[in-house]
C-alpha cells in the first residue's frame, strides 16, 4: 500500500480553506491508507520575519485544530517537524544535488522574492527542505493542492538525481493525490482564501460569527437583483455548497439559483445550515482538547516517535549510500 505523507504550515487554527483543502482530505486518507504521515511544517515557518511566541502559538493552534478536525493518532503520524532534526539533514543532502537554476524557476519563489529587497536563501531553498519532507518517509503518494504540483514534481526530479548519481533505485518518485475539492477563492471573491486577506472563516468560530461573514460574501457579481438568474458555476457560494452541502440539497441549490426561485441571501442561509452542522463537531472537540491539552502535546510526541524510527532508517541508508556512514580502521 502506498505511504502517505503531506505537510501543512503552522498558520494556527485552521479555516475552511485549508479544511477543505487539504485537512478534509487528510481525514479520509488515513482511512484508506493506514500509517498516514502529518506533520506541521514549522522549519518552513521561519523563512521570513516572525515573532516566537507568535510562531509558538500557531504551532499549537495548528496542532490543535488538526486532532479537533479528526486527524486520529490511532491511524495517522501527527508531529512537528523540528522534532525529527533528520529533514533538515537529508535537506543539505539534497541541496548538493540540485541545480540553482531549478530553485530560481519556481514560481513561488519569483512570486515572493520579486517584493523583496533582501531575499532570504531560506526562501530559495524551501522546495529543497519540501522535497527532502516527502523523500524521508520514502512516500509515494503526497495529497497535494494544484498549487503545490510544481513543488512535488522537484520532489520527483530530486528523487531520479539521486539515484542515478549514487547508482541505486532507492527513492521513490512520489505521486500527487489531488485534493478532489477545487480551489475555492476567498469570501471576497478576489483570492484565494487566508487569514491575512480576512476573507476566510475559521473552523472554530461560532454559528453566529459564521453567519456575520457569510451574509456579505461575493456571490455572482451579474446577480443584481433577485429576479436575475444566477450562474452557480460562477459563484463561489454554491463551490462552498459542493463542499458542506449534501448532494440533493447542491441541485436544489442550483436549479433555484438558475431560475432565481432564490435571493443570494436564501442561498446562503441554506450554506450556513450545512456549514454548522459539519463545523460544530469540530469546535467541539477543540474545546475538549482546550480542556485537556496534554492530549495534544502526548498525540505529537506519539507521531514524532514515529516518524523519528523511520527517519533514521532512512539517514543510517542515505549516509552509507553517500559514503557518510562510520570509519573503519584501513586494513
Amino acid at each position: 500500500m502506498a505511504r502517505i505523507f503531506s505537510g501543512i504550515q503552522p498558520s494556527g487554527e485552521l479555516h475552511i480553506g485549508n479544511y477543505l483543502g487539504a485537512v478534509k482530505n487528510w481525514t479520509h486518507l488515513q482511512e484508506t491508507h493506514p500509517g498516514a504521515i502529518y506533520c506541521v511544517v514549522d522549519y518552513h515557518a521561519i523563512t521570513g520575519a516572525y515573532d516566537p511566541a507568535v510562531l509558538r502559538a500557531r504551532r499549537w493552534g495548528m496542532a490543535k485544530s488538526l486532532l479537533a478536525a479528526g486527524i486520529d493518532p490511532a491511524k495517522a503520524s501527527l508531529f512537528m517537524q523540528s522534532d525529527v532534526p533528520e529533514h533538515t539533514e537529508l535537506s543539505w543532502i539534497f541541496t548538493t544535488i540540485t541545480p540553482l537554476g531549478d530553485l530560481e524557476r519556481q514560481t513561488q519563489f519569483k512570486d515572493k522574492s520579486s517584493k523583496m529587497e533582501s531575499i532570504p536563501a531560506g526562501l530559495l531553498m524551501y522546495p529543497v527542505l519540501q522535497s527532502a519532507d516527502i523523500l524521508l518517509y520514502r512516500a509515494d503518494s503526497v495529497p497535494v493542492g494544484e498549487d503545490q504540483v510544481q513543488h512535488l514534481e522537484l520532489a520527483r526530479d530530486t528523487s531520479r538525481k539521486f539515484n542515478a548519481k549514487f547508482g541505486v533505485e532507492y527513492f521513490p518518485e512520489p505521486k500527487p493525490l489531488l485534493t478532489p475539492t477545487r480551489r475555492i477563492m476567498g469570501l471576497d471573491g478576489n483570492a484565494k482564501m487566508s487569514k491575512s486577506l480576512g476573507n476566510t472563516v475559521g473552523l472554530l468560530e461560532s454559528d453566529e460569527e459564521i453567519w456575520q461573514k457569510l451574509r456579505p460574501a461575493m456571490t455572482d457579481p451579474q446577480r443584481v437583483r433577485k429576479s436575475d438568474p444566477g450562474r452557480p458555476e460562477v459563484c463561489n457560494i454554491f463551490q462552498l455548497h459542493k463542499a458542506f452541502s449534501a448532494e440533493p440539497t447542491v441541485e436544489h441549490v442550483r436549479q433555484q439559483c438558475e431560475t432565481a426561485g432564490w435571493g443570494c441571501m436564501d442561498c446562503k442561509k441554506v450554506l450556513h445550515e450545512g456549514m454548522v452542522q459539519e463545523l460544530t463537531p469540530i469546535r467541539r472537540r477543540a474545546e475538549a482538547l482546550d480542556a485537556e491539552p496534554q492530549r495534544v502535546l502526548d498525540a505529537l510526541a506519539s507521531g514524532a516517535a514515529t516518524a523519528r524510527g523511520l527517519a533514521q532508517e532512512t539517514m543510517r541508508q542515505v549516509r552509507e549510500i553517500v559514503g557518510l556512514d562510520g570509519l573503519s580502521l584501513p586494513a
